[in-house]
């Protein structure tokens, strides 16, 4: 890895994965929150110059015409342990629950050997243990996609809440606790389906939202359930090659009546999180209020719907980095991540946030 002072200028085109890699000391992976919800520190890279904050100074960069849009999904305890029929010890993190009163679910599968179609594993001990069975139906997407399709023996969301855990991300090294069950889900979670929480809203407690109510600067609720790819590393050079995770969506009417009086006002949308980012700008493009987005945002991209964003740090090579490096500017990002590592910022899920504004390149939003 190269660290991105050395990277090239954003002149050079196109943009290659080498072009997000970053080197990040160990010790700044954030392995648990801060004491309480706002006291992370925020960077400001809004101004020429990037400055340090604290998140409870986030009221005063906005404007009270603004509106925040913050993504109200619910993260479910959706890692779960069992065997196959030979003993063989497996891990299970559900992505999805299918529609429909079939028990049935997506899920990745981490295992020795994979087992056969049709067969049935025992989780969480099995029924004589209180725990259930799942039947492999077959692979996801058929016919040989990387996730599994499987009918539980009861209601998969009843099932995760007894003998689920917090599907904490990898870079993440201890088992989950009470603690991460209450730290890692936002104090407005309503819409479980989650496998990963939307990282940036973490930040926000009753005390602060409060702040901004007072204020007079608006809020609003996207959902995306945010999918277990938000973690993957990008491996092809060419970044066209990369084939996106699907994460399903919806924009609710009063989100969208909101947004169009943000911009009648004159107003600022300001998307708490990449995953509201992905939301609103998926529904932009599309038409399409609810769906499933895959939808890659990399420099260049046109931004028709946010104007600012509030955001974690994220993992060398991702995808995120290539999103906020469209939005903000890659030279910019690259100076933001070279201050945040000198100032020893916590990194990614549990660590600190940043506050960024569209760049001039990336077009002036429209709503059609």
């Amino acid at each position: 890895m190269i660290p991105f002072a050395h990277l090239h200028p954003t002149e050079a085109r196109p943009f290659t994965l080498s072009d997000f890699d970053f080197e990040l000391p160990p010790e700044l992976v954030a392995q648990h929150p801060a004491p309480e919800r706002s006291a992370s520190r925020l960077l400001d890279g809004s101004a020429k110059e990037p400055a340090d904050r604290r998140f409870t100074d986030l009221p005063d960069l906005l404007h009270p015409d603004d509106l925040l849009v913050f993504n109200d999904t619910q993260v479910i305890k959706a890692r779960l342990f069992g065997e196959k029929a030979t003993g063989g010890q497996l891990e299970m993190l559900i992505e999805r629950v299918l529609p429909g009163p079939g028990h049935e679910v997506v899920a990745h599968l981490k295992v020795s050997k994979k087992p056969p179609v049709g067969a049935t594993l025992t989780m969480a001990g099995g029924p004589r243990r209180g725990g259930f069975t799942a039947t492999l139906l077959g692979r996801w997407p058929e016919p040989n996609g990387a996730l599994f399709h499987f009918r539980l023996s009861g209601e998969p969301h009843t099932l995760m809440q007894v003998h689920g855990h917090v599907p904490l991300p990898p870079y993440i090294t201890h088992t989950d606790t009470a603690d991460d069950e209450r730290r890692y889900q936002t104090v407005f979670a309503r819409h479980p389906g989650a496998v990963a929480a939307p990282t940036a809203a973490l930040h926000f407690d009753e005390t602060l939202l409060a702040s901004l109510d007072a204020r007079g600067i608006r809020r609003a609720s996207v959902t995306l359930h945010v999918g277990a790819g938000t973690f993957q590393p990008v491996k092809t050079d060419n970044l066209a090659d990369h084939a996106m995770h699907s994460e399903w969506y919806n924009v609710p009417a009063d989100t969208q009546q909101a947004i169009a009086n943000c911009r009648a006002r004159g107003g600022r949308v300001v998307a708490v999180g990449t995953t509201s980012v992905r939301t609103l700008e998926s529904w932009a493009l599309s038409g399409q209020a609810t769906g499933d987005t895959s939808i890659f945002i990399t420099p260049g991209f046109q931004f028709k719907v946010v104007d600012a964003l509030i955001t974690n740090f994220h993992l060398p090579k991702s995808t995120l980095m290539m999103l906020v490096s469209a939005l903000a500017g890659y030279d910019r990002i690259r100076g933001l991540y070279d201050h945040a590592i000198a100032q020893k910022y916590r990194f990614f899920s549990y660590g600190d946030a940043m506050w960024l504004t569209r760049s001039t390149t990336a077009a002036a939003p429209v709503i059609e």
